[in-house]
């Protein structure tokens, strides 16, 4: 495995994306790379409920429940949303789940 990290070549930016601390993974049987979590976050999670506002991003949301933008994936997660980068329709019920008591599918 460490010789397939070693000889991986990776693409610089000369920005860093609000989205870069995606959890990501690289599956050595296929040499390609996973992003996301490998199981959703468990449905029996205690949740709020938040209706969408005008201007409201993922990573906004985050910020004003947990008081960091780059949560913003535990939120999509959650909602099952698969594009974070998605406008968000106003009016959207979203459920935030409580980052002490997060679980994972078993």
């Amino acid at each position: 495995m460490a010789d397939v990290l070693q000889n991986k070549s990776y693409k610089n930016y000369d920005y860093i994306s609000r989205y870069s601390n995606v959890p990501f993974y690289y599956n050595t049987a296929d040499g390609k790379y996973m992003f996301g979590t490998v199981s959703n976050l468990s449905d029996t999670t205690p949740f709020v409920l938040y209706e969408t506002q005008a201007g409201d991003t993922y990573d906004s949301i985050s910020l004003s429940f947990y008081n960091i933008p780059t949560l913003y994936w535990v939120i999509c997660d959650f909602n099952r949303i698969h594009d974070c980068l998605e406008e968000i329709p106003i009016g959207t019920i979203l459920k935030i789940p409580s980052l002490g008591s997060l679980q994972y599918k078993g």
